[in-house]
């Protein structure tokens, strides 16, 4: 029998049969795959032809920046979440169409950044569908992903303004809550093994009406997570925020009028457009290439291929993801495009052209390629709750190919600076606090990351997140009225663990951590970089070392302390190589940690991590190398070995000669020891990755991706990836157990035929 089209009448009763009793309205891929500005609206085109009074936008620019400021700091202040209270939030403003416009001037880019994606969506879906709408006194929220978002640990709350009953843009307010009922506590599951472990995955919705929370939805969420309060706290905080600056919008078109105000918006976007060409089109043609490894899925090792190429022509610049590691059905560190190229676009805005103003239109010039099914572009069946672990990667690994374009420019935007440290290192935690209060979240250790040396001087310690430059590490007597959690130590800089250069890195800070006052309490990680050196240095300086995550169980350190404080010193390497807690079950491990109970007094301990280095240490100045040796940063050991610095070890006077002698030894030891670049190739390439290496995405050729599922390795072809399967390490530790056991049962049965 044929197939019979509709035609006429009854295709569209067929289509509108069809668009009005949908399935499902998931993630729009033409949404997320869309990082540009839209066309102008008619208005927009309007008032832009028909010309603005520079002088006035600039007014009403500053007006809204004042406004975004005062909303984010009203976050800040009341924000119940330890990503509130230390920075780990924004507050923005859209075009009506839902396009970026201007963040606060201390947000978090990549918040902002992803807010278009649930607005256009909203504008899209839920405008003129009769059972939604959308209206003066609306409030929507989301945190879903795949929707628009870093990760579902961030909540936001968006809220479009009118006037005069005409939608005239729209405001929102973002945190990162932590706490959204995931398999494990504090939002960040790395044991998450679909996207049904990851917790609450709010799509766009309307949670306020008529400018007051609906208390049944409110309630419907605190019931979904482990922490009510929190949850509805800083629903009421993002609410407030803005509603203040919908106020403030307000005033605004009442002073200025909305053609003003609409124009102000729109021009602040092209403008940057503009500049961005500009900028693209100085640079010199051609293509620059880096490529990075986080080493670990966060429940085994493993070696993922994070690629790119920037190429540039004219006025257009490329930005080629592909040949990066395929996606892993079962394992979280998984993030779609969208969600990369808000973290992406925090690399640009705040290392490589830091003064332009903060909007989306950035990145409207560039093109960017993606494999599908890779890691950095995951179909939306994939578990994302841990996507910090490649998008981290995004907001620094870009500083290396545009420094090398921009580095001949006369003029630059901002200093040269190497990547700075670019994992997660922290805490999550769960449990009952000592108030009988059940929590999940991080530590805002996450927010003291060593920035990378400069062209012109050292790396600031401890400085900030790659994702936000003013964000804080919070105050310990803070954090300790509210939990448990006992810091062991005074914020130390981790000695000897540097990115060295002719300018270091910034030195991260160790952690060394304990709880009491609760008999239910738990810790765990998400961080790689404990193999594979997390961030690469600039122009022959070195990476930082890989860092470890040590634990001392079975014991009470409160107890020790109380009776015999003056036996220990709280500093990693002499806790671990001295041990001196007898009885104490002493570990070290890679960082990536899945969520395990502790027991009052037993001592967790990691390491902040350093900045890449800039330039060669044989370069670097003796004195200042003396100068970390007096401030504690470096040994005597790495000034000698190192940095080739011939001094006195009690005074520590520089012999210059000497320096310089073993400086020129130093470097025709280099070359004995180098080879040429085709022998080097010969020993060192091989056609493949070794088969005992856990290697994922291309080699040597794109177009050819390599992984291992279910414990086979697979060669495809990019255009064919397949998603990744890992078994479940529980199982794997269970296989090898058994085989011990049954070999240990042969030798026991060999044994007996020898006996009798």
């Amino acid at each position: 029998m044929n197939h019979i089209s509709p035609a006429g009448d009854d295709k569209e009763l067929l289509n509108k049969f069809l668009k009005d009793n949908q399935l499902f309205y998931g993630p729009d891929p033409e949404i997320m795959r869309d990082h540009c500005i839209g066309p102008r609206s008619e208005i927009e085109d309007k008032i832009l032809n028909g010309g603005l009074d520079p002088h006035h936008v600039n007014q009403v620019r500053g007006l809204i920046l004042a406004a975004l400021d005062e909303g984010n700091t009203m976050v800040e202040q009341m924000g119940a979440a330890p990503g509130a209270k230390w920075g780990d939030i924004v507050a923005s403003i859209y075009t009506a169409n839902g396009d970026l416009s201007m963040i606060a001037p201390h947000g978090v880019v990549g918040f902002a950044a992803c807010c278009h994606y649930p607005i256009k969506f909203i504008l899209k879906y839920w405008e003129k569908d009769r059972t939604v709408g959308i209206k003066e006194g609306d409030g929507f929220i989301h945190n879903d992903a795949r929707y628009g978002g870093i990760h579902n640990t961030d909540q936001s709350m968006m809220m479009p303004v009118y006037w005069k009953e005409k939608l005239i843009c729209w405001v929102s307010t973002t945190i990162h809550e932590g706490e959204n009922g995931a398999t494990e506590p504090g939002g960040m599951p790395p044991s998450a093994e679909s996207r049904f472990d990851e917790g609450l995955k709010m799509s766009p919705f309307r949670v306020v009406e008529n400018f007051e929370l609906k208390r049944d939805l409110v309630t419907f969420l605190q019931n979904s997570v482990r922490d009510p309060k929190l949850q509805f706290e800083d629903m009421k905080v993002k609410l407030h925020a803005v509603l203040r600056l919908r106020q403030r919008v307000l005033k605004i078109l009442e002073e200025h009028g909305e053609e003003l105000l609409i124009g102000t918006l729109r021009k602040n976007l092209e403008d940057v457009l503009i500049e961005v060409r500009r900028r693209i089109e100085e640079l010199p043609d051609g293509t620059t290439r880096v490529l990075t490894f986080p080493d670990s899925t966060l429940r085994e090792n493993a070696l993922l291929k994070f690629s790119l190429a920037i190429t540039v022509k004219g006025d257009k610049m490329t930005c080629d993801f592909r040949g990066s590691s395929p996606e892993f059905l079962n394992r979280s560190i998984n993030t779609n495009q969208a969600s990369l190229k808000t973290m992406f676009l925090t690399a640009f805005l705040q290392n490589i052209w830091p003064d332009l103003p903060q909007t989306m239109s950035v990145f409207s010039p560039i093109e960017m390629l993606f494999d599908e099914k890779s890691l950095l572009n995951a179909s939306d069946d994939t578990p994302q709750a841990m996507s910090l672990i490649p998008i981290f990667k995004a907001m620094t690994i870009p500083v290396i190919p545009m420094t090398k374009f921009s580095y001949s420019l006369p003029h630059r935007y901002t200093a040269v600076v190497a990547p700075q440290y670019d994992q997660p290192a922290t805490f999550i935690y769960g449990g009952l606090t000592q108030n009988g209060e059940n929590v999940g979240n991080f530590c805002a250790d996450i927010n003291g990351n060593g920035q990378g040396g400069r062209s012109h001087r050292d790396g600031e310690h401890s400085v900030s997140p790659p994702f936000a430059a003013v964000c804080d590490i919070g105050e310990m007597e803070v954090i300790e009225e509210e939990l448990p959690i006992v810091r062991l130590g005074a914020f130390t800089l981790a000695k000897d663990r540097v990115g060295f250069g002719k300018y270091r890195g910034g030195l991260g800070y160790e952690m060394i951590s304990s709880v009491r006052g609760t008999g239910f309490w738990g810790f765990m990680t998400g961080c790689t970089g404990s193999l594979f050196t997390p961030s690469q240095a600039l122009f022959g300086g070195y990476g930082p070392p890989v860092y470890a995550l040590s634990k001392i169980r079975d014991i009470n350190i409160f107890n020790e302390l109380a009776t015999n404080p003056g036996k220990i010193k709280f500093d990693i390497l002499d806790l671990m190589n001295n041990q001196p807690i007898e009885d104490g079950r002493y570990s070290t491990h890679e960082m990536a940690m899945t969520f395990e109970i502790c027991q009052q007094g037993e001592v967790y301990m990691m390491c902040q991590g350093t900045g890449a280095g800039y330039g060669d240490v044989l370069l670097r100045d003796p004195a200042l190398v003396i100068k970390d040796i007096e401030e504690d940063l470096i040994s005597h050991d790495t000034a000698r070995e190192i940095f080739h610095v011939v001094f006195d070890s009690r005074t520590l006077i520089v012999d210059e000669e000497a320096t310089k002698a073993a400086r020129a030894a130093e470097r025709k030891s280099r070359l004995s020891r180098g080879k040429p670049f085709d022998e080097f190739v010969a020993e060192f390439v091989t056609p493949e990755p070794p088969e005992n290496l856990p290697y994922y995405g291309s080699w040597d050729d794109p177009t050819i991706i390599y992984g291992t599922s279910s414990g086979k390795r697979i060669k495809m072809k990019a255009t064919e990836i397949q998603s990744m399967f890992m078994p479940n390490p529980k199982d794997v530790k269970i296989s090898q157990l058994e085989a011990e056991l049954l070999a240990t049962r042969a030798e026991l049965e060999e044994c007996r035929k020898h006996k009798h």
